[in-house]
């Protein structure tokens, strides 16, 4: 015997709560503009769908209307806020790359190291109160200690020439300078050195402003502790 019988198949409707949980969703879901996007066009998908199979004998109350497009006008500014702080974001960015303009061209004093092409670098040490001798180390790209020299404990600056015990110049290149700190024959420790490095681009890079330093390193902002012109 063929069974005749069918099994409706059964439509769902948008609920209101379904729908206050798209609600919800769009406006909690504010990590990326994509995510509320995505949700905001869900929750407009679902109460058109709602308003189109709603029972004409028993339409939406009034009160849930209202409710619904509270909601609607909730996520709408989430929306249009995010959209407001990118542009913010975005003219705060231009602020800083215009006002650091000026520094390209200048020397900018850090601890990040000098770009050696030849030319003596300005070093700023900083030694230990307790210290009764003090060397200055200077190191390569690699890491690599390529000289050590006694200095003053005074702290002045001084020219760095960049020159081996023979007199003849170090290589081309980015190096690192600190400070070993001795009394009575005893490590103190480390303390590091500024030096002067000419500044050739500044750049955004990932909501960070950072500057380019001759050589390719590349500093915060935050770690300038002075400017110069060149000489």
């Amino acid at each position: 015997m063929i069974d005749l019988t069918t099994t409706p198949t059964s439509t769902s409707t948008p609920t209101s709560a379904g729908y206050a949980a798209a609600a919800s969703a769009a406006v909690t879901s504010t990590n990326t503009t994509g995510t509320i996007g995505s949700d905001f066009q869900t929750f407009l998908e679902m109460l058109t769908v709602q308003m189109r199979n709603q029972d004409p004998l028993n339409p939406i109350d009034s009160t849930e209307y209202a409710a619904q497009l509270a909601a609607f006008s909730t996520v709408e500014q989430a929306v249009l806020t995010n959209d407001l702080l990118k542009s913010l974001a975005a003219q705060m960015g231009d602020s800083s790359m215009s006002q650091l303009a000026g520094w390209v061209g200048m020397e900018a004093r850090t601890t990040a190291g000098a770009h050696f092409s030849g030319s003596p670098i300005t070093l700023s040490p900083l030694t230990a109160k307790l210290a009764d001798e003090a060397w200055l180390v200077v190191r390569d790209a690699n890491g690599d200690e390529v000289q050590r020299q006694a200095i003053g404990l005074d702290g002045a600056s001084f020219d760095w020439a960049g020159v081996d015990a023979s007199g003849n110049p170090f290589d081309s290149g980015v190096y690192s300078f600190e400070v070993e700190n001795r009394a009575n024959g005893e490590l103190l420790g480390m303390t590091p050195v500024e030096s002067y490095a000419d500044v050739v681009e500044a750049q955004i890079y990932d909501g960070t402003t950072l500057l380019v330093l001759e050589g390719g390193v590349r500093v915060l902002t935050t770690e300038v502790t002075a400017l110069r012109r060149p000489a």
